[in-house]
């Protein structure tokens, strides 16, 4: 696996897992937080860890044999989780971390269109039997639906120039590689603002609305909340502002409630020194929370 965790320190800090306690893992990717826990969970602390896509999951499948009881890996959503944990009769839970950032795996190797710097299909699932692709939102979504996904999942303010040069292209061949949604986008947005690659918020627009994550991001909150027990705590790593700002709300309404504490009064980012190893470390915020 081609995975370097986010944050681990601080993941580790704030969850603050002892021995023999329960955590779960909401997003397994190549499991270098879970391992983390597990080692400070000795000797018969348990991790639930959900990954949503089975390749990554069989790649990771041998840390069972490994951990013996201590390690369940469960295929699905996490926007399941309360359907998981009741499903596993796992209990006691003192922790859970979401970490909302993609596997390097996706970028690197999938070979799944997440990037746009190869050539490659627009397939953008993480789940590889869900129906919904990225080719078929460009290729049949209308104008206006298009347009609404680039504005509101990427914010992107050339969105109508974008979208309207998606539906113009596709009268003429069906778009179905990267580097064709590349050029389009490349031909929509005047040079003087393509500073940072002109794709990078129609292709994280598009991977947000294939995989619904701020809809799942937002029923998993609560479902945390009701599986933790008392003074168990939350970590949540985001990538973009759409993520963080449903947290922040979900944490500043939970807390007025009485139902949580905030641990972070700011969100925690990474130090240079992280981001000089893992570039893609440079955009993290965390936020935790501990329930009352």
């Amino acid at each position: 696996m081609i995975h370097i965790p986010v944050l681990q320190n601080e993941v580790i800090k704030y969850l603050d897992p002892k021995k023999n306690e329960n955590f779960i893992d909401c997003t397994l990717d190549g499991g270098g937080h879970t391992l983390k826990i597990l080692e400070k969970t000795v000797p018969k602390g348990k991790l639930l860890g959900i990954e949503w896509d089975k390749e990554i999951i069989s790649q990771v499948k041998f840390y069972e044999k490994k951990f013996k009881n201590r390690l369940i890996l469960v295929n699905d959503t996490y926007a399941n989780l309360e359907k998981i944990v009741k499903a596993y009769n796992f209990k006691s839970v003192s922790g859970v971390l979401l970490d909302l950032g993609f596997s390097s795996w996706h970028l690197e190797k999938s070979g799944r269109g997440f990037t746009f710097l190869k050539n490659e299909p627009l397939d953008m699932r993480y789940n590889p039997d869900s129906s919904l692709t990225a080719e078929k939102i460009l290729n049949y979504y209308s104008l206006q639906e298009i347009e609404k996904i680039l504005r509101e999942y990427g914010e992107e303010k050339f969105s109508l120039e974008i979208a309207k040069n998606i539906v113009r292209f596709r009268q003429f061949a069906p778009i179905k590689k990267t580097s064709q949604l590349v050029e389009i986008i490349k031909k929509s947005i005047p040079p003087k603002y393509q500073k940072i690659n002109p794709a990078t918020r129609t292709f994280q627009a598009l991977r947000i609305a294939v995989n619904d994550e701020l809809k799942n991001l937002e029923k998993v909150l609560p479902q945390i909340l009701n599986i933790l027990k008392p003074k168990g705590r939350l970590v949540v790593i985001s990538f973009h502002s759409l993520e963080d700002r449903i947290v922040k709300n979900f944490f500043k309404e939970k807390e007025k409630e009485n139902i949580i504490k905030i641990l972070t009064k700011k969100p925690i980012i990474p130090r240079r020194d992280e981001v000089k190893i893992n570039p893609r470390a440079r955009s993290a915020k965390l936020r935790a929370a501990l329930l009352i």
